[in-house]
C-alpha cells in the first residue's frame, strides 16, 4: 500500500502531457524583410535598371533615335576633358551651388532669428517670407525674367529713383547673368531655409538662454555659444538640401537665360539638355550626366561626413 502511494506520487510529479520547450523562437520585433520586396522590385524596375542602361549608353555614340550604335569606350569621357564648354559648365555648376549654399543659408538664418522674436507680426512675416518657396520654379523664373529685362521693373525702379547709371541688362550681361540667377534662387528658397532654422530655434530651451543672460552673456555671445551649437542638425539639413539642389539646378537657369548669353550661365544640367535634344549627342550627354551624378554623390557624401562629425562634437 505504501508502494502504491509512492507510485501515485511519482505519477503526479511527471505530467503525461508535458512537451519539450522549443529550441528557437522567431524574433517578433522586426517585420519580415519580404514586406519590402514589392517596393524594391518597383524601384529596381523604374530606377536601377534604366540608370544602369543609361550608364551603358554613356560608352556609345547613340544619337537617341537610330537603333544602330557603336560602343566607343571612354571616348565620350575623354571628349569631356577636351571640351571647353563642358569644363566651363562644371565650373558654373560648382560656383552656383556654393554661392547658393552660403548666401541662402545666411539669409535664411537671419530671417529665422528675426521672426523668432516676440513681434506681433511674426506669423504674417513667416507666411510672407515662405510664400516664394511654394511657387513653381518655372513660374518664378519667368516672373524674374520680365522683372530683370532691359525694360523690366527693376530698371524702371532704378530710373525713377534717379539711379539711371545702375540700370543694367541683368540677364544679358555675361558678367551679371550668373549672379542674377543666384539671386533669383536665393529669393525663392531663403524662406525654405528659414523654416528649417525656425524649427531648430524653437527646440532650444529658453532656460539655457536665461542662464546665459544671468551669467552676463550678450546677444551675440548667446547666439555663438548657445544657439549655434544647438542649431547643428538644422544646419546640416539646410546645407545638404542647398548643395544638392544647386548642383542639379536646371529649371530656373534654362527659363531665365537658356544658358546664355553665349555659355555664360551654362550648367551641367543645361548642357546635358542641349547636347541631347538640340545636337542629338545622347551618348555624350549621358556621359555628362554620369559626371554630374558622381559630383553630387561625392559632394553630398563628403559634406554629410563633415557635418555629422561637427554635429556630434557640438552635442
Amino acid at each position: 500500500m505504501t508502494l502504491a502511494s509512492h507510485e501515485q506520487v511519482q505519477g503526479r510529479d511527471r505530467p503525461s502531457d508535458a512537451r519539450p520547450a522549443p529550441r528557437f523562437r522567431r524574433a517578433r520585433t522586426a517585420p519580415p524583410w519580404w514586406f519590402a520586396l514589392p517596393a524594391l522590385v518597383l524601384f529596381a524596375f523604374v530606377v536601377l535598371l534604366p540608370s544602369a542602361r543609361g550608364v551603358y549608353y554613356a560608352f556609345t555614340d547613340w544619337d537617341g533615335l537610330d537603333p544602330e550604335f557603336s560602343f566607343v569606350g571612354l571616348d565620350n569621357f575623354s571628349a569631356l576633358l577636351r571640351d571647353a564648354d563642358a569644363r566651363q559648365a562644371v565650373w558654373h555648376t560648382l560656383l552656383i551651388a556654393v554661392s547658393i549654399t552660403v548666401i541662402q543659408n545666411a539669409v535664411g538664418l537671419v530671417l529665422a532669428l528675426g521672426v523668432s522674436t516676440a513681434i506681433k507680426s511674426r506669423t504674417v512675416l513667416r507666411v510672407f517670407l515662405f510664400a516664394p518657396a511654394v511657387i513653381t520654379p518655372i513660374v518664378t523664373a519667368y516672373l524674374w525674367r520680365n522683372l530683370l529685362g532691359p525694360d523690366g521693373a527693376a530698371n524702371s525702379l532704378l530710373g525713377a529713383m534717379g539711379l539711371g547709371s545702375w540700370q543694367q541688362d541683368w540677364l544679358g550681361d555675361p558678367g551679371l547673368a550668373l549672379w542674377a540667377v543666384v539671386g533669383v534662387i536665393v529669393w525663392q528658397y531663403a524662406g525654405y531655409s528659414m523654416v528649417i532654422f525656425l524649427a531648430g530655434l524653437q527646440s532650444v530651451p529658453k532656460e539655457v538662454h536665461e542662464a546665459a543672460s544671468i551669467d552676463g552673456a550678450g546677444p551675440m555671445r548667446r547666439f555663438w555659444s548657445v544657439t549655434r551649437p544647438l542649431l547643428a542638425p538644422a544646419l546640416t539639413i539646410n546645407l545638404m538640401l542647398s548643395i544638392i539642389g544647386g548642383l542639379k539646378l536646371f529649371d530656373q537657369v534654362y527659363a531665365l537665360t537658356g544658358g546664355g548669353p553665349g555659355h555664360a550661365t551654362d550648367t551641367i544640367s543645361t548642357l546635358i539638355y542641349k547636347d541631347a535634344f538640340t545636337l542629338g549627342e545622347f551618348g555624350y550627354s549621358i556621359a555628362l550626366a554620369v559626371v554630374l551624378t558622381v559630383i553630387v554623390a561625392v559632394a553630398s557624401t563628403g559634406q554629410y561626413l563633415v557635418l555629422s562629425r561637427n554635429e556630434r562634437a557640438a552635442s
